[in-house]
């Protein structure tokens, strides 16, 4: 069963996932980012970076394996891009190639969670 510390490092993929979004995208989202890649570098760069390795370390402290948090990580970014793209970039996630994927990335991230 996944303990709290498990769940606090999936939190922290997803903050860090999401951070990971607006440095990559922005520049699609809002114009004022088009010409800041350092910027977004500095801004968003750092605390995903944080987030990963925080998350990384307590991930890899309940499963005992790197392999583990690399895939519950993977799966997870399968809920923040979608959802994220979806809101400020409006292309839809609901198609059968993009839906499909996101099913098995939740098989993953359950295989993960709850197979030991």
């Amino acid at each position: 069963m996944p303990t709290f510390k498990l769940f606090l490092a999936c939190l922290l993929f997803v903050v860090g996932q999401t951070f990971g979004w607006f440095h990559l995208n922005s520049q699609f989202v809002w114009d004022w980012w088009k010409d800041r890649p350092f910027l977004a570098l500095v801004v968003f760069s750092f605390p995903a970076g944080l987030c990963f390795w925080a998350g990384i370390q307590m991930a890899y402290a309940e499963m005992g394996e790197i392999w583990g948090p690399r895939f519950l990580m993977f799966a997870l970014s399968y809920l923040t891009f979608p959802a994220l793209t979806w809101h400020f970039l409006h292309e839809s996630m609901f198609t059968v190639k993009t839906m499909t994927c996101v099913m098995l990335a939740f098989v993953i991230a359950l295989i993960q969670l709850l197979w030991r």
